[in-house]
């Protein structure tokens, strides 16, 4: 089934066997937030890592109606305690999905990442954001926005199968994958047109699965059939892209901010390439973004 909005997420992830979140630390009203909306939802349940008494006292002042039979809260002594505790739990099967909650970015990821007790895989870890946009046919995939600030060819092969589990759980049974750069030829002088060259063949051949993946293309050529028709771009992805490929962080970033501030999109988004999907919220997300990155975790949790 293709899902052409993003709250068709929450609604598979409610059908879907009720899976479990791991917050590190949760005490955090805007998390909180996401976390009351989506038990109301029946997405999943909670295990709330941090300060006991903290949580406790949010949930009684801002969701005193809350279902507590659907979370449960873990006590830690600090921020970095509960993020140890969080990626255990996940780890042990105990929880199904990790997620940020008040502790820095960096805290987090240096739990995944520890050699004996995190959620390493040996992929590399990718970012991938879905956007629902106002007036357009389909879902769009944006990576890497977030974590890989210059990926060389083999970080971008392994981003590509990274997303495309994310595509899967979104619905898109068989993502066209599009390789961006500034141009749709191939040029020496530009790195980036080499390497979605690259990433076309290592498809043809095999070497990447599950997706049709045709590059370099150029942002427009990319998302418009017209654009495609008007400069001579054929192939199976120019013009129907459901994944966007970025060069770097810096236009990954710029794109996806494009697409909230100047788009109004709504967005999911999650880290892949963990041994469990893994959200990063930021305060600078809405609620429903936070929903909305959950739900499509829970749906991309084996």
């Amino acid at each position: 089934m293709y899902y052409m909005k993003l709250e068709n997420l929450s609604e598979k992830a409610a059908q879907n066997r009720k899976k479990k979140v791991a917050v590190a630390a949760a005490e955090d009203q805007e998390v909180l937030e996401a976390v009351a909306s989506s038990i109301e939802r029946g997405m999943a349940e909670f295990l709330l890592f941090g300060s006991e008494t903290e949580i406790s006292k949010l949930l009684e002042k801002n969701h005193p109606g809350i279902n507590t039979g659907d979370l449960t809260i873990v006590h830690a002594f600090s921020a970095s305690d509960a993020a140890e505790k969080a990626v255990k739990a996940v780890r042990n099967k105990e929880a199904d999905v990790l997620m940020k909650g008040n502790i820095p970015t960096a805290a987090l990821l240096k739990a995944v990442l520890h050699k004996e007790h995190g959620l390493r895989t040996g992929n590399v870890l990718s970012h991938a954001a879905v956007f629902e946009i106002p007036g357009f046919d389909r879902l769009i995939i944006v990576t890497d926005a977030a974590m890989n600030i210059a990926p060389d060819l083999h970080q971008k092969a392994q981003i590509i199968t990274n997303t495309v589990g994310i595509a899967k759980a979104a619905g898109i049974e068989k993502p066209k994958v599009a390789p961006l750069a500034a141009v749709e030829v191939i040029n020496p002088a530009m790195q980036v047109t080499i390497d979605a060259a690259a990433l076309t063949q290592m498809n043809r051949r095999g070497q990447i699965r599950g997706c049709i993946v045709d590059g370099p293309l150029a942002l427009d050529n990319a998302i418009s059939a017209i654009a495609a028709e008007h400069k001579g771009v054929k192939g199976e992805v120019a013009g129907k892209a459901d994944i966007l490929l970025v060069p770097n962080i810096e236009a990954g970033n710029i794109l996806y901010k494009s697409l909230m501030y100047f788009a109004g999109a709504k967005v999911g988004a999650v880290i892949a390439g963990a041994a469990a999907p893994i959200v990063l919220t930021s305060r600078a997300d809405s609620a429903e973004s936070k929903v909305n990155s959950l739900a499509l975790a829970l749906c991309s949790a084996q």
